[in-house]
């Protein structure tokens, strides 16, 4: 289980160490994936300037085709035009699910937002059905904050 208090303890501390959201962002993803093993595949996509297309930052787990995902495709794109969170316990219902993986049976996708502003998105998938809860999500979501500060800060 993650422990959001560690992440965001170590996020806070780069960032008084004077690194930048890139340094932020590679961090965050290493660690949640390291602290779950249902979680397969932990990436973070960066809503480009137009704010119409999601382009993927890193990640960690198998090499995926979608680089660039449309506002409004698949679950990340449906999280960032419904302007919320979106828990998908199986990926298979979903009918403009943009599949990765065939072996992925859930998706938990969580915003990185001040107030309305969106910047990106942490998508993290499982090989487990109905892998996430609320707790993940509300784990997630403290994480995804931190970096919302952080990328506040350098578009100031």
């Amino acid at each position: 289980m993650l422990d959001a208090t560690e992440v965001i303890k170590d996020l806070q501390q780069m960032r008084d160490e004077g690194h930048l959201s890139d340094a932020l962002l590679r961090q965050a993803v290493k660690k949640i994936a390291k602290a779950d093993p249902r979680f397969d595949w932990v990436g973070v996509y960066l809503l480009n300037d137009g704010g119409d297309e999601l382009w993927l930052h890193n990640y960690v787990g198998s090499p995926t085709e979608h680089a660039k995902i449309p506002v409004g495709t698949g679950v990340c794109g449906t999280a960032v035009a419904e302007m919320k969170n979106l828990n998908v316990p199986d990926v298979t219902a979903v009918e403009n699910y943009l599949a990765c993986n065939p072996d992925v049976r859930s998706e938990l996708v969580v915003l990185i937002r001040a107030g309305d502003d969106i910047f990106g998105q942490i998508d993290i998938d499982s090989s487990d059905e109905a892998a996430f809860n609320d707790d993940d999500d509300q784990s997630i979501s403290l994480v995804a904050d931190k970096l919302a500060e952080q990328l506040a800060a350098e578009r100031r």
